[in-house]
């Protein structure tokens, strides 16, 4: 079951403070999502990484809403819990990709 961040505060750095409709909280170190590259380098511009808020309806964190991160992976960080197991699902093989055996 997912949990709706309803609050977020900048606790300086790379790290946010995050509470859940559960009531459960904790701090999120974003400093991981710089090494990430893509969309997570515009994170690198501290004034951009200041710059977030709560999607109320969607129940995340946004910024800008250029970039948004899932309510399990803030929730998991967070509070230290593992993912929900539907998160850690193996990926189908592509339709690309033939599944007859090889010779």
């Amino acid at each position: 079951m997912l949990k709706d961040v309803i609050s977020a505060n900048y606790k300086g750095g790379y790290k946010i403070e995050v509470t859940f409709e559960d009531g459960a909280k904790g701090i999120v170190d974003f400093s991981k999502y710089l090494c990430k590259g893509g969309i997570f380098e515009k994170f690198q511009d501290m004034a951009f990484f200041k710059d977030f808020k709560i999607n109320e309806e969607l129940g995340v964190l946004t910024w800008r809403d250029e970039i948004d991160i899932a309510p399990e992976t803030l929730y998991a960080e967070a509070t230290s819990s593992p993912l929900p197991d539907w998160v850690n699902f193996k990926e189908a093989p592509s339709a690309n990709i033939s599944l007859q055996p090889t010779s």
